[in-house]
């Protein structure tokens, strides 16, 4: 959650600031709080699109019924120079990005800390601090059209970062400026770091780190400013550009396309609205209410959507739209949750905790007691991560990401999130309880699917020894009586990797991790890990 203060003088030129209005913000879904200063708005993190007091005006001038439905956005055709050529070499590192041109800006200090706020609050929230997201916004007097996007190695990239004086190369910038301190982690992994350059080989900014001091810079006379956003997921970053140049036509900025150069040309930003099915059984069902047809063609407009004949036309900056349920949700925002009268059901019954529950709870305090962090991962892995697992996945028919396959072991979900703190404290001692899912040969689900759970524990750096100990105390805390037998999996060391075995039956594997699978996972220390299936431990306890 984003708290965000919007100045008190500057909200008011959009909206009046009474008693009834602050109570109508809160109704809106973004908790308000009102001084003689400032109005502090809290903005969850489904929300990027409200983090700009343009963007949040009009979405709540919607709300309110000043206005409704999707504005309309004029969007420029490019001029002959609105080009962006993506060099080849960028397609290990930052592979992709999505730019466009704004002009007639008329920037004071208020909308240029507006503007530099959103940048910084869109990379920590949709851009997952920098990693999937990286936003550029520089004065187009002080470069020179069409764009480079390229790759270079370190002593090719030559330029004066934002806040120095002196001239350095791309590592110096990860090595001496606070920023590129900050962010190193992101580029250290590669050889050759991604740039913007211009038609006079001026390097506008080493993406997702900083911009030049000579031309990444916006102030009080700039009236016209180029955007770029970069990252490995083009669907993101369009929504992300959608999101700044319609705030900065809130500012009376003229929006202008630009030609990305990619195999297949590509012209951003598009506007153009999703669109969704909605069924008014399924939010009826949902909400306990008795709405019409006519009552979503009222509804939906003041959340900013346009509805026809079961349709949703979904604005193009809106980012958190990813199933009917999530157009459900602003349906009850729209008629107001304070409009919803509870009811008591008719069945009364006695809550009891299952005994799956009791175990699992069980199994927690142990690891806990050990020292071990419990964490919790996406039931979904990437199609890359697929890639690397090399087995029978069940892949979704439709995904609005790119995780797009349903896990069949913890493992996958393990290694990612040691990876991504791989630059974190050591010794790191971690375990989850969660479900995998196969496919259900035996028919019995309605959905085709078996779905189980599985406990895994990992301890980096760790050797089998020590995760073997684990193991011992767990059993032994829980009375269960288990063996082990060599066996041989590939993402495992040979002779370092057995099967658990209960009842003459395999529910598990323990060993330490291949350094193969180390190195395609960027993991610098010895891995050992354990995962086993808890259903047979549940079974068993069950029974006793």
């Amino acid at each position: 959650m984003a708290k965000i203060k919007f100045p008190r003088k500057e909200a008011e030129k959009h909206f009046k600031l009474t008693a009834e209005n602050v109570e109508k913000i809160s109704m809106f879904g973004t908790p308000a709080e009102l001084n003689d200063d400032f109005l502090e708005v809290e903005i969850f993190p489904n929300r990027p699109d409200l983090i700009s007091l343009e963007n949040f005006a009009r979405a709540f001038k919607a709300f309110t019924g000043k206005s409704s439905g999707i504005k309309n956005y004029k969007i420029n055709k490019p001029e002959k120079d609105f080009k962006v050529k993506i060099g080849s070499s960028v397609k290990e590192v930052r592979p992709f990005t999505a730019c466009a041109i704004i002009k007639g800006l008329k920037f004071d200090d208020e909308k240029i800390k507006s503007v530099i706020d959103l940048q910084e609050k869109l990379h920590t929230t949709i851009g997952r601090n920098r990693k999937k997201v990286a936003i550029g916004i520089y004065p187009l007097e002080k470069i020179k059209l069409p764009i480079k996007y390229e790759a270079r190695t370190s002593s090719d990239i030559k330029f004066i970062p934002l806040e120095m004086s002196q001239e350095i190369n791309g590592l110096e910038i990860l090595q001496r400026h606070p920023t590129g301190r900050e962010y190193a982690h992101l580029l250290s992994d590669y050889k050759k770091f991604p740039v913007f350059v211009d038609s006079n080989n001026k390097i506008l900014s080493m993406p997702p780190i900083i911009n030049s001091n000579e031309t990444g810079k916006i102030t009080q006379e700039t009236k016209d400013v180029f955007i770029e956003c970069s990252g490995s997921d083009l669907e993101v970053l369009k929504k992300t550009l959608n999101i700044i140049v319609v705030t900065l036509s809130e500012m009376n900025g003229k929006i202008f396309a630009m030609e990305l150069d990619y195999d297949k040309p590509l012209i951003t930003p598009d506007l153009t609205p999703d669109k969704i099915s909605v069924s008014l059984d399924n939010v009826n069902k949902l909400l306990g209410l008795e709405l019409k047809e006519k009552d979503l063609s009222n509804l939906l407009p003041k959340m900013e959507y346009e509805y026809k004949n079961g349709k949703v036309s979904i604005p193009a900056w809106r980012s958190d739209i990813l199933h009917e349920v999530d157009i459900i949700e602003d349906i009850a925002i729209a008629y107001g949750y304070e409009s919803l009268i509870p009811k008591i059901h008719k069945v009364a019954t006695i809550g009891e905790e299952t005994k799956k529950s009791k175990i699992k709870t069980k199994i927690s305090e142990i690891l806990a007691g050990l020292g071990l962090i419990e964490i919790s991962s996406y039931h979904l892995i990437k199609a890359e991560e697929a890639e690397k697992n090399k087995s029978s996945l069940i892949e979704l028919e439709i995904s609005k990401t790119d995780y797009k396959f349903l896990r069949n072991s913890l493992l996958i979900p393990n290694l990612r999130i040691l990876s991504e703190n791989k630059d974190n404290d050591y010794p790191q001692r971690l375990y989850e309880i969660g479900p995998i899912f196969s496919s259900d040969k035996r028919n019995k689900s309605e959905t085709g699917l078996l779905e189980t759970e599985n406990l895994i524990i990992s301890l980096t750096p760790g050797n089998f020894t020590e995760i073997k100990q684990i193991l011992d105390y767990i059993t032994k805390a829980l009375r269960i009586k288990y063996t082990i037998k060599e066996t041989a999996q590939k993402e495992f060391i040979d002779g370092r990797a057995a099967g658990i075995l209960i009842n003459d039956k395999i529910i598990g594997h323990i060993g330490e991790i291949h350094p193969e699978t180390l190195i395609s996972w960027n993991l610098r220390m010895p891995l050992a890990v354990m995962e086993i299936s808890l259903e047979e431990i549940y079974n068993i306890l069950s029974e006793n």
